[in-house]
């Protein structure tokens, strides 16, 4: 073959990469765009807390439960419903269908946007599978990923049922779990998308602190779950002292006292604080050391970016204790933690692997 054919030819391998590459792109971005969906659906599940509308519906209907209300009659039947559970009793007697309305549009879009993402996930997921765009365990990751989906979408019902007997409340144990598999979901997607688009070799030395990191910020957003169910976010709304003290006299005075983390007010707003602190100083601690490390440019970047998400995140849960849990505020605090998370497993992932 002649030397100008074989270099023609070598150039155009190079500028078309082979399919299965291609095909694993398209599968990270299809991960990453789910993860997206997952991220709006942590804001606007705070949205729907913050503004308490998450009682509004109270039955659980996945496939007819897209259908919205359509003329007054519909509207009528859904506030008589309502009206039949403790939150309008106790709380929001004084609304009539038209206030009623204001809290239903939330969680109706909450709820849809939900179904949005299992189609978003499932269908683009069979076209793969067809494609045979997918290896084999990257198969059955994605299964699993199809499952926690329909089991959030339970756990989601579960934490609506809490406030539909006895208080006018959600359980702020289901809230936690709730939020918890979210960020589980989250994680899953970014990291098995990160595997599709770059996957990763040999690990670094910063490769375990990375992980453990990642750890304590979900446990350390997880408290704040436990903040957002009690609203205890609501009380103490002063900073850096709580009550006029480093430690107050209430903490963990409550019976028993081995519930007080997840059941007194102030305790559980106490601890959401020491995490957020212990947590900042270990990631300045990463990025510090980080830069000792012998890392590339695109994981160096990766640890900045944790340190830039984590002043955000602080700055924004000071601005949100101070206002007594201003709205915007309240909601970008929670999207802030997200946020974290995502940048947190972005370093996990890239210190994981050589480039």
């Amino acid at each position: 073959m002649p030397s100008s054919t074989s270099s023609a030819l070598s150039g155009q391998v190079l500028q078309n990469p082979a399919p299965d590459t291609v095909a694993h792109k398209n599968v990270a971005i299809w991960l990453f765009s789910c993860a997206a969906l997952v991220f709006i659906m942590v804001v606007i599940g705070g949205l729907t807390r913050l503004t308490e509308s998450g009682l509004s519906i109270v039955e659980w209907r996945p496939f007819t439960g897209i259908i919205p209300p359509l003329n007054d009659a519909d509207w009528a039947a859904l506030y008589a419903k309502y009206s039949q559970y403790p939150e309008f009793q106790k709380v929001n007697a004084w609304m009539s269908v038209d206030d009623f309305k204001n809290i239903f549009w939330l969680e109706f879009i909450h709820r849809l946007w939900g179904r949005l993402i299992g189609i978003v996930f499932f269908i683009p997921f069979v076209w793969f599978l067809a494609k045979r765009s997918i290896d084999g365990a990257t198969k059955w990751k994605l299964w699993g990923l199809f499952i926690l989906g329909g089991l959030q979408g339970l756990m989601g019902w579960y934490m609506v049922m809490s406030g539909l007997v006895d208080r006018p409340d959600v359980s702020q144990y289901r809230l936690t779990a709730h939020f918890g598999l979210a960020l589980v979901i989250f994680i899953a997607l970014l990291w098995v998308g990160f595997n599709q688009y770059a996957p990763r070799s040999t690990a670094t030395n910063g490769s375990k602190r990375a992980v453990q990191l990642l750890c304590l910020i979900v446990f350390t957003a997880l408290s704040g779950g436990f903040v957002a169910g009690l609203d205890a976010g609501y009380a103490f709304n002063t900073f850096p002292l709580m009550d006029g003290q480093l430690i107050p006299d209430g903490v963990y005075v409550y019976d028993p006292t081995w519930l007080a983390p997840f059941e007194d007010h102030m305790t559980v707003q106490w601890d959401h604080r020491w995490l957020a602190k212990l947590t900042f100083v270990l990631v300045l601690l990463f990025w510090w050391r980080a830069g000792k490390w012998d890392l590339t440019p695109d994981q160096r970047f990766a640890t900045h970016l944790v340190l830039v998400a984590a002043c955000l995140q602080v700055a924004l849960g000071i601005s949100t204790l101070l206002s007594v849990v201003w709205l915007p505020l309240g909601v970008a605090h929670q999207a802030g933690a997200v946020v974290l998370v995502g940048t947190a497993t972005y370093a996990a992932y890239k210190l994981r692997r050589a480039d």
